[in-house]
């Protein structure tokens, strides 16, 4: 078993930044893929970001390309995005996820999963 718990959300305006913080415990060696994926009221959960082990590779969507940044410090079990020119679009709930398998990481099952975070972008 893997427990996620994120952190750092909140209410920004649009523009501004935030920094989510997900944070794995228990069969950390499972976390080969950490992703962001996030949810909007009325709307399927999509997928945002991941990153490899090595963090030698690192996926995003189009959406959020160039202003979105993820990280990881394995030393620490973490995984972060940090979140730039925040549009009230971006606004959902963020969920950390992670899985052993590195291929489909848009699309692939997600084994564990965190809580989620609210992020808040007022215009």
């Amino acid at each position: 078993q893997v427990q996620l718990v994120e952190s750092g959300g909140g209410l920004v305006q649009a523009g501004g930044s935030l920094r989510l913080s997900c944070a794995a415990s228990g069969r950390t060696f499972s976390t080969n893929i950490m992703a962001w994926f996030r949810q909007a009221p009325g709307k399927e959960r999509e997928f945002v970001a991941a990153i490899s082990w090595s963090a030698n590779s690192t996926y995003y969507t189009d959406s959020v390309t160039g202003r979105f940044t993820i990280s990881r410090d394995n030393a620490k079990n973490s995984v972060y995005l940090q979140m730039n020119s925040l549009k009230p679009e971006d606004a959902a709930v963020y969920y950390c996820a992670t899985r052993f398998s590195g291929t489909n990481v848009r699309t692939g099952t997600y084994l564990y999963w965190g809580q989620g975070t609210q992020v808040t972008v007022s215009s």
